[in-house]
């Protein structure tokens, strides 16, 4: 059976640059002629499958809810033309507040389709709803709806009551019609969909009736799943005005005016009956010879799975698509008149049994604190495969009633524009119930990857961000004089401070001083060392003007739907988790703050002098002392934007909102004094600074007394000054100039206990909410099994299991399980 399945995904996978739509049309016997005018329609499908392959994102969390001082972990999986995206090697993820101002933001390493990582919650992040935004430079290129966001919420653990909302707004709800087709056609019956939501974009349950002109009720009006149904109406005229009269389940009415009928042009009946698609082209006016000749097209992922050409005048105006030979997913169905463009378009859902499958082949379970526990899952034995897996406490962690797992997220919301509300129940059976509600959110939604009026007329989506493989660095070098440096190259001496390891690397330059150096592969920071070689002589002195990374410059958010305010969490499951991440906040700061002491290890790192230090270098009279912190800049590769994304969370009590570049700051009710260079300064002139030109920030905690405004703390920005562009600890070399660039984020290690060793750290309260999570576990290749063993805490009666993963083949599997 999986070696079928996996056929059925080899046929739709692209082969880069080209697609190869001959096996795609053998494997369906697609009705056509020889060539025909719809041969132009395919061209513009074919040009665009191979030029602008898609590529998917999605994060598998450790859990759905966070508590400031927790650390969110996550496992993202990429795939290209629905399969794994085992060339991809930059992912790009960032934490936005409600306001779309970038919290934090991180490169992350891909390989073999994967990529772990996390972000570490200060205890002073702000409570409120967030947004995960995870995207590689490739999908620049198109929609932002495209990229991948995830609602969460971080709550205060201090805090053991729901939170109030931000929303003051008096309930209210809307209503939207959607025609099968997209035309309401005169003269014959017509299903048409709708979807009712409230004012904060979550469906809503109304009932009704549809009324003509006279006020003849000609349908009722019933929602069938989360705001969605459907009923059937036939306008006998083009005056024809239909209006719904609606109630909510509030009690609240309305009346909204259906779209108007049509007397011409065309529509599309679709009825999906798994293996079979059928389908019937209805005309507005039969005699209209212009649309006699029509063709339907089937696509799916940009590939051509289906073409018939159509005869109205001979009456052939319907078939089907076989979907037998088709992988889950949505197949776009448009109606195409002669002159190529679309009158008429459905989408529907293709469900397989094709999922990669994982359960618990056995259960070692014990509840008493700090137990061992095991689990051994079992995976397909007809492909290589890759799983992440979590465990919580099933009590104390909320679950969101919003879910959007690994299986819907890939085969339905990643393609689809419009908003779905709990899109994993989707796919929890195959039940007639649930296979209409699904289509009810074909009918209610839109595909819309590409436009066919554009493609068929050669407009093209622009290429501003190439494919990337590894880092890219590149620049202009120019002689003393300010002109381009002659053909020649840049010698570079590459070291990596992480692992003390360096390499010699040269780049050629052309005449107009441009060299690029692709495919760089480094963790952490790199110091590059450069000088230029004429190839008459080396060592020529150079200046050098590094391109900045588009991740690296200031950015523009689009976010593709607006932040919804989350459903109400369980009180009782809230005020545990709640109580528990404040209770583990404070393990986790008796662990940073005591002392370890490492047997046999002999330290001779000579301390460094208070006169050596930066900031005594930098700092005079009374910004020299005071309470409060220090962050040195000359010792690490910062990516923020600016001083203002620098600090944000890393300060208690220091409020940073709004824009970066004119941000709002609070600290106990007031706004902070500014200084640069110990000189009194404001919020316009900070934010322009670039990062690297900083060399010191002080903080300092309300009153300051070094100043004017000082009441509610202060902040002092100090410039670098010459040699601190050279790290003390990584001196200069002759002949070359240092240039600092950021590499891939260092993943941190999930702390595990082992309680069968004795540790003096055990001592200290279990209060962890994550037991368990491995980015990558590993798997048997001979029993085609995976095993997992973790302690309990001191308190977790009931455990969560989830695992989520992709195989060679492009299938996706999702397990959530409770014990």
């Amino acid at each position: 059976m999986q070696s079928n399945l996996k056929k059925k995904r080899q046929f739709l996978k692209w082969i880069i640059p080209a697609v190869m739509l001959g096996g795609v049309m053998s494997a369906l016997a697609i009705q056509t002629r020889p060539t025909d005018w719809s041969d132009r329609i395919i061209k513009a499908l074919q040009t665009f499958g191979s030029r602008y392959p898609a590529e998917k994102v999605y994060l598998h969390l450790d859990k759905d809810y966070y508590a400031a001082g927790e650390t969110i972990w996550f496992k993202a999986y990429l795939t290209l033309q629905g399969m794994p995206a085992t060339t991809a090697t930059n992912l790009y993820v960032e934490l936005l507040d409600k306001n779309n101002n970038i919290v934090q933001k991180k490169l992350f390493a891909v390989g073999n389709a994967g990529a772990p990582g996390n972000f570490d919650l200060p205890e002073t992040q702000k409570a409120g709803v967030y947004q995960l935004r995870a995207y590689t430079a490739w999908m620049l290129n198109f929609d932002p709806a495209f990229s991948y966001t995830r609602t969460i919420e971080i709550f205060d653990p201090s805090k053991k009551t729901q939170p109030e909302t931000d929303s003051a707004t008096a309930p209210d709800f809307a209503v939207q019609f959607f025609p099968e087709g997209g035309n309401l056609i005169v003269g014959q019956p017509n299903v048409v969909a709708f979807k009712a939501i409230d004012n904060n974009g979550y469906p809503i349950e109304i009932s009704g009736a549809v009324k003509d002109a006279k006020g003849a009720s000609t349908a009722v009006i019933k929602t069938v799943h989360d705001g969605m149904g459907s009923f059937e109406i036939t306008p006998a005229n083009a005056q024809d005005i239909f209006q719904a009269t609606v109630k909510s389940s509030r009690g609240q009415t309305k009346t909204v005016s259906l779209p108007a009928a049509v007397a011409a042009g065309a529509s599309l009946k679709v009825f999906n009956k798994g293996n079979r698609i059928f389908y019937q082209a209805v005309l507005g006016n039969v005699t209209d010879t212009s649309i006699n000749d029509l063709v339907i097209i089937g696509q799916m992922g940009s590939q051509l799975v289906y073409k018939a050409n159509l005869d109205a005048g001979e009456g052939r105006i319907s078939g089907f698509i076989p979907a037998d030979h088709l992988p889950s997913g949505i197949v776009q169905i448009t109606l195409f008149a002669k002159s190529g463009m679309p009158l008429a378009e459905r989408l529907a859902f293709v469900r397989k049994n094709d999922l990669m499958q994982i359960d618990v082949l056995d259960a070692d379970i014990h509840k008493e604190p700090r137990t061992k526990n095991a689990f051994e899952l079992r995976l397909p034995d007809t492909m290589q495969t890759n799983i992440s897996v979590s465990i919580t406490d099933a009590d104390a962690v909320p679950v969101d009633k919003n879910s959007n797992n690994i299986i819907s997220s890939f085969l339905l919301t990643s393609d689809i524009k419009g908003y779905i509300y709990n899109p994993s129940w989707y796919f929890r059976n195959d039940a007639d119930s649930t296979l209409k509600a699904l289509d009810l959110v074909m009918m209610t939604n839109g595909w819309r990857r590409f436009s066919w009026e554009k493609i068929v007329n050669n407009e093209f989506p622009e290429v501003r961000f190439p494919y990337e493989q590894g880092l890219l660095m590149k620049g202009v070098a120019t002689m003393l004089n300010g002109r381009p440096m002659p053909t020649g190259k840049l010698d570079m001496i590459i070291r990596l401070p992480i692992d003390s390891s360096s390499m010699f690397a040269s780049t050629p330059i052309n005449d107009k001083g441009q060299f690029e150096m692709a495919n760089m592969i480094f963790p952490d920071t790199a110091y590059i060392y450069y000088q230029g070689n004429d190839l008459v002589k080396k060592g020529v002195d150079v200046n050098v003007k590094f391109d900045n990374h588009f991740f690296e410059r200031p950015t523009q958010i689009k976010i593709p739907f607006p932040l919804r305010v989350p459903p109400a969490v369980d009180n009782n499951a809230l005020k545990q988790f709640l109580a528990n991440a404040a209770e583990g906040n404070k393990v986790n700061r008796s662990i940073n703050n005591k002392t370890v002491y490492l047997q046999e290890v002999n330290v001779n790192a000579k301390k460094v002098k208070p006169e050596e230090t930066t900031e005594k270098r930098y700092t005079s009279g009374m910004f020299s002392g005071g309470d409060g912190y220090t962050f040195d800049l000359t010792k690490e590769t910062p990516i923020a934007l600016n001083v203002f994304q620098y600090l944000q969370s890393k300060v208690a009590g220091l409020q940073i909102t709004g824009d970066y570049n004119n941000p709002t700051l609070s600290w106990r009710g007031g706004a902070p004094g500014l200084y640069l260079n110990e000189m009194q300064s404001d919020v316009s002139m900070l934010s322009t600074l670039s990062i690297q030109d900083i060399a010191l920030i002080k903080v300092f905690r309300p009153p300051f007394m070094g100043g004017f405004g000082g009441a509610n703390g202060a902040i002092a920005v100090y410039t670098k000054k010459g040699g601190d562009n050279s790290p003390k600890n990584d001196p200069s070399i002759r002949g070359f100039k240092l240039y600092k660039k950021a590499g891939y984020q260092i993943v941190k290690q999930f702390y595990s206990p082992d309680y069968s060793v004795k540790k003096e750290v055990h001592a200290l309260p279990d209060k962890r909410l994550t037991l368990y999570w491995n980015p990558n576990v590993v798997i048997d290749t001979l029993t085609h099994t995976a095993r997992v063993e973790f302690y309990n805490n001191d308190f977790t009666k009931r455990f969560r299991l989830v695992a989520e993963g992709i195989g060679e083949d492009g299938s996706v599997g999702h397990l959530e399980q409770e014990f």
